[in-house]
């Protein structure tokens, strides 16, 4: 069993009127050359907890923090015009909140933090302070 230090939130980077399912990501990594898509789970518009890579085997979708993280990608990021900004659904905000309550359970010394946390350069997961909003799920 891998150990779980980091919980890594991000966001697919598209329009709202464009799609991200855990299938098309799967098809955009694959076509980078990677393996299978990158993250652990993908959380839909809708609220769907689409499944990605399983938690027993190694992400792609953070440089230097993959063997010992989860990734959780939801469905967004971008505006009508492309640019950054936190597009969640209250249904994503509602299902990333129960995975999350799940991942905590399960990786109870994890932190949980945006990929732009650690690697400032990125604006995704394009939500101002993933570590503030989740204070209560951080290891005490």
């Amino acid at each position: 069993m891998r150990k779980i230090t980091l919980i890594i939130i991000h966001c697919s980077a598209v329009r709202p009127d464009q799609t991200s399912s855990a299938a098309q990501i799967d098809a955009w990594h694959k076509a980078r050359g990677w393996k299978a898509i990158g993250y652990h789970y993908v959380v839909r518009r809708n609220g769907k907890i689409e499944p990605g890579r399983s938690e027993a085997v190694v992400g792609a979708h953070c440089k230097n923090h993959n063997a010992h993280s989860i990734g959780i990608c939801y469905e967004g990021g971008l505006d009508i015009r492309g640019d950054p900004a936190d597009t969640r659904t209250a249904a994503q905000k509602l299902s990333m909140r129960v995975l999350l309550e799940e991942l905590h359970k399960a990786y109870p010394r994890a932190c949980i933090v945006g990929h732009h946390d650690l690697d400032p350069k990125k604006d995704c997961p394009c939500i101002d302070n993933v570590a503030r909003e989740y204070a209560d799920l951080q290891p005490k």
